[in-house]
């Protein structure tokens, strides 16, 4: 088997190394033949880097790169003399940057342009602004190679997002310069072969996007739906071999190992009409380690999001039965709104899963499991070292057991000893019905990895419903109110109604937790 270009984001040394390359030149073809300025949105993490690289070897010349991919087929059916041309290349990539001092960004930008003009042999810029030095740096390389220029920037809204919530100022002060230094890119337009520019989310306050009416966003088109991840296609023509070996190591059989590796870490869609695709970094990491795991959710703790999540009082089961928006409201954010929608999209915590052409509205959801059970085991503070230690703490494995057992008194003094543990600082503690009903969902919803669990019915929708072979629990939760109060609802709504023929023992739980105790007080059986 070929390496796996695990954190690999170089075109040359995966190709000069032998790692496993997915073809994604025929992309970059069509974007060079249609078009010249593009803006490109995916989450972190998702091969945007990589892409970058790969433009910057075709546009390079690089022509032993390319040797068998599809690219290489397109450019000898040109005239000989226009084969594998190269270009001027200037790469910008904010990665690695630290935008937290007024001096963070202007910093990176200066270290490029230094090189840029040592490697073109051109006058010292440095007593100018950036803004102008980068202008003068596309007109002098132009005259220097006679060649048009190529602008590749790589997650330009990094230096946006890095300050965004703890730093606002800072943040309109790198918005600012980003704005100044790319703008010039619109009349720069004669000197220029092509322009791509990658982030995780679309700025509208960043001008940058109106002032190069030239621009095309195909974030959200049908044809570039699959130029980041690993379609199914892709997955079965480059990694047979590792498939089969992630079979054995899990002693499962090699169709099972597909079902599964898709539950875990496929489901992305960039469009209306697109087929899913597999995160890549995750994917990866499963076939290197040979085991399932949340590797892309765990390189990022989303908890900006989660407070904000906790903040503007939605309800986190609509994240899995799906929230609409538009596609303006996807794709152009506004960091002082803070609309929580697009940033979970853009981010990758939701996707596409369905498009109503009558409203012209997106249906969007968690992608996978990997996702949808990592970011609902973030929404439990306690589920950590420090409390697995303690006999006393909350453990789905033994509340997993007590449910199979049909133990009802167990479940639920486990279920208080979970809340009554949550630490009591600021953003832990839930505040109001709403945060504590998120909470719920997700306790509850860890443990629907294990046991059945629905919330919907033809009468309404109960807090939970937890099932298994044996056993069918309805709980509805009150606060500061009373058991009894939850168990009436529970009766009147007729959420036992859709289990009567189940031939199960039917267990209804009533419960109310007081803010006073920050726990539940009491809870009634029936």
């Amino acid at each position: 088997m070929r390496k796996l270009p695990i954190g690999i984001q170089s075109f040359e040394n995966i190709r000069n190394d032998g790692y496993v390359y997915v073809d994604k030149t025929e992309y970059i073809w069509q974007m060079v033949q249609e078009g010249k300025v593009y803006f490109l949105s995916r989450p972190r993490r998702f091969g945007k880097s990589l892409l970058i690289s790969t433009m910057q070897a075709y546009f390079e010349g690089r022509k032993d790169l390319f040797e068998g991919l599809s690219i290489a087929e397109h450019e000898e059916e040109k005239p000989e003399e226009e084969q594998w041309v190269s270009y001027p290349v200037i790469h910008v990539d904010f990665t690695g940057g630290d935008y937290h001092t007024p001096q963070g960004l202007d910093y990176v930008l200066t270290n490029y342009f230094n090189r840029l003009e040592e490697k073109y042999s051109l006058e010292d810029g440095s007593h100018l602004d950036n803004p102008i030095r980068f202008s003068n740096l596309i007109e002098n390389i132009r005259k220097k190679t006679g060649k048009q220029v190529v602008v590749l920037v790589d997650e330009y809204d990094k230096p946006l997002l890095d300050v965004m919530v703890d730093d606002p100022e800072q943040e309109n002060a790198n918005r600012s310069r980003i704005k100044a230094v790319f703008s010039v890119l619109k009349k720069q337009d004669e000197n220029l072969k092509f322009v791509f520019l990658t982030g995780v989310t679309k700025f509208s306050k960043v001008s940058i996007f109106s002032d190069l009416n030239q621009l095309r966003d195909i974030s959200l088109t049908d044809e570039a739906s699959g130029i980041c991840g690993i379609t199914e296609t892709e997955l079965r023509g480059n990694f047979n071999d590792n498939i089969n070996t992630f079979a054995v190591a899990q002693n499962i059989t090699y169709e099972d190992a597909l079902l599964q590796l898709g539950k875990t870490y496929d489901g992305y869609h960039f469009s209306s009409r697109s087929d899913g695709v597999y995160n890549p970094y995750s994917l990866l990491n499963a076939f290197a380690s040979k085991k399932f795991g949340r590797y892309w959710f765990e390189t990022g703790t989303p908890t900006f999001l989660i407070r904000k999540l906790q903040e503007s009082g939605i309800d986190v089961q609509d994240f899995s039965v799906g929230v609409r928006a538009t596609e303006s409201r996807l794709m152009n954010s506004r960091a002082d709104e803070f609309d929580l929608i697009p940033l979970y999209y853009q981010s990758g915590y939701l996707t596409i899963k369905d498009y109503d052409p009558v409203f012209q509205e997106y249906v969007l959801s968690y992608p996978n499991e990997e996702v949808k059970y990592g970011y609902l085991d973030a929404l439990i503070p306690t589920v950590n070292a420090e409390y697995a230690s303690r006999e006393s703490d909350f453990s789905a494995g033994r509340m997993v057991c007590a449910l199979q057992q049909g133990d009802f008194e167990t479940v639920m003094t486990m279920l208080q000893a979970l809340l009554a543990s949550i630490p009591y600082y600021e953003g832990q503690v839930p505040k109001n019905e709403q945060q504590w009903r998120n909470l719920l969902y997700a306790i509850f919803s860890i443990l629907g990895q294990y046991v059945k669990a629905e919330v919907h019915s033809s009468r309404g929708r109960s807090d939970c419903v937890l099932e298994n072979d044996q056993y069918v629990y309805i709980f509805e939760f009150k606060q500061d109110k009373s058991a009894d109060e939850a168990l009436q609802q529970i009766e009147e709504k007729g959420y036992a109604v859709p289990y009567a023929a189940s031939g199960k023992q039917i267990v209804k739980i009533g419960a109310n937790f007081s803010m006073q105790k920050k726990t539940l007080d009491e809870w009634k059986i029936r």
